[in-house]
């Protein structure tokens, strides 16, 4: 059980989960999704004390002002939340944009990291990933359409049909853009992380001195197989899982993501970090 508090950051309110005690982590949502879809990717119990910070725009969280959107930005909102709830050193990890996230605070705060985790990352070295183009399209109808047509365009473009037959969990994620509540307003954060980058270079990749495990699947436009395999290839002595894909069997993948990060935690490397 855990409980969610608002932290607040600069010109934004932060919406903060908390739950559990022991190992500390820090385990960050993807695009558009928040402090639930962490909970359906991370195990329960154990010994682990995780915070998952909802970001800007995301679940309880405000946009706040500050613009462009960035995951330099939502990564300096995320390790400042972990510092106010006394996490000195820890574990980081997270899904899609959440793994783009931990990767960069795993680089550019080396101090802070004892361990790293990515499930099905979207990025790996490069800004503005081809894999991400169907999430700059949906921005762009959303700033240039009433939301009705953009979905109607979006559905029916040429991205929209091959994700669909390719890919059909991605295609009902990229749908669900268009159902939020904030959707225009919201649009400003799609077009702006999905052409940003970790600011990781592969050199500094190869840098990181770390336990790492790195989850990623098959049958997934937006996070490619090959994604999760170059960083696995790339950091030395990464732990690489692949799981069954959701577009196949999704209580199946949850299941197997959840058996990797706890076989990952429960491993004598990371058991030895564990506050005494």
């Amino acid at each position: 059980m855990g409980g969610t508090t608002a932290f607040i950051r600069k010109d934004a309110s932060l919406t903060v989960f908390d739950g559990g005690q022991g190992l500390p982590v820090l385990f960050q949502h993807g695009l558009g999704g928040d402090a639930a879809q962490v909970a359906q990717t991370f195990p329960a119990g154990g010994n682990v004390r995780r915070i998952t910070v909802e970001c800007r725009g995301h679940g309880a969280s405000s946009l706040g002002i500050a613009r462009p959107f960035s995951l330099q930005m939502f990564a300096e909102d995320v390790l400042a939340a972990a510092t106010e709830h006394g996490f000195d050193r820890f574990i980081v990890g997270g899904i899609s944009m959440g793994a783009a996230l931990a990767l960069h605070l795993a680089h550019h705060h080396p101090e802070r990291i004892t361990a790293l985790v990515l499930v099905r990352p979207a990025w790996t070295f490069a800004a503005s990933p081809d894999n991400l183009e169907p999430i700059r399209v949906v921005a762009a109808l959303l700033r240039s359409h009433p939301i009705d047509e953009a979905r109607t365009l979006f559905a029916g473009s040429e991205i929209g049909l091959r994700i669909k037959a390719d890919a059909p969990d991605n295609f009902a994620s990229l749908l669900g853009y268009f159902d939020r509540t904030d959707t225009v307003a919201f649009a400003d954060v799609l077009a702006d992380i999905a052409a940003d980058g970790p600011g990781v270079s592969q050199t500094a990749a190869a840098a990181i001195a770390v336990p790492t495990l790195i989850i990623g699947n098959q049958q997934d436009a937006i996070h490619p197989l090959s994604r999760a395999q170059v960083l696995a290839d790339t950091i030395p002595g990464a732990s690489f899982v692949e799981v069954t894909p959701k577009a196949a069997d999704k209580q199946r993948h949850f299941a197997e993501v959840q058996d990797a990060i706890t076989r990952f935690l429960a491993s004598k490397t990371i058991r030895s970090l564990a506050p005494s």
